[in-house]
């Protein structure tokens, strides 16, 4: 596993910033990708160097299809090969039902969780192919199978999400590549704390606790140890499966 390379879009802060030092304790050279927040991506390569691993920061803008090639061959050139691709940046949508949602936001959205996870993934099968065992690893949402009112552009990036990596499950398992999908509910993040404040009035998602299973609301941590696993040897023959990471409890309660 040492060898190993990661790419993890939004890897610098909450769910993504998991990942990726999740990935670099199992030994994995780590490309932080990140679209805004320069700062936490550094210290999210930091914190790794700290421990002893290895970790560069990227910029791209994942919606942008130039964008995405740039970071593909930018991260080829600087580490020389890739062995997991974790698709996890994303945004939410504002909350507003079809009829008066923004078309913009609709396109910026879609382009976000579904666009940018396809381009990144054409940019570079050619290189997991090489790679006697690769992955992809495409972070999804339980709110592509649960509706919630608001939440079209969402849900319609993470259903056409889920679409990409049930393709890519069958295209690409002759060059020995694994697809899977890890589909979180609320995570106790700082999108899940926007989500929650939205639809409760809690100020963050952990006052939620005593209504989620087990006593809490999923940590970054939670989702990032079945990433870990998913490319991980024990691992070595799933693809095509989808992994909701929930407690058993897809919907907030």
């Amino acid at each position: 596993m040492a060898e190993r390379v990661a790419l993890v879009t939004g890897g610098g802060r909450g769910i993504g910033r998991a990942i990726s030092l999740r990935l670099a304790a199992d030994g994995f050279a780590v490309a932080v990708n990140y679209r805004r927040d320069a700062a936490a991506a550094e210290a999210t390569c930091a914190d790794i160097a700290a421990a002893g691993g290895t970790a560069r920061a990227f910029p791209a803008d994942v919606a942008d299809r130039a964008d995405c090639v740039r970071l593909a061959d930018l991260v080829l050139a600087d580490f020389g090969r890739l062995d997991a691709l974790v698709c996890n940046a994303g945004i939410a949508s504002r909350g507003n039902p079809v009829a008066d949602t923004d078309p913009e936001e609709l396109d910026r959205v879609v382009r976000t969780l579904a666009y940018g996870p396809f381009w990144l993934c054409q940019r570079l099968l050619p290189a997991l192919r090489e790679r006697e065992r690769a992955d992809i690893v495409l972070v999804s949402s339980v709110n592509a199978t649960t509706a919630m009112p608001g939440g079209a552009p969402y849900m319609m990036g993470k259903v056409a999400l889920e679409a990409l990596g049930a393709t890519l499950a069958v295209e690409e398992m002759r060059h020995g590549i694994h697809t899977n999908i890890v589909a979180p509910g609320l995570v106790a993040t700082d999108m899940g704390d926007r989500l929650a404040r939205a639809l409760t009035g809690v100020a963050s998602a952990t006052e939620l606790d005593a209504r989620f299973p087990y006593g809490r609301v999923c940590r970054p941590e939670d989702v990032a140890d079945v990433v870990g696993y998913l490319v991980s040897p024990a691992a070595g023959y799933l693809n095509g499966q989808r992994v909701a990471v929930d407690g058993g409890a897809p919907r907030m309660g």
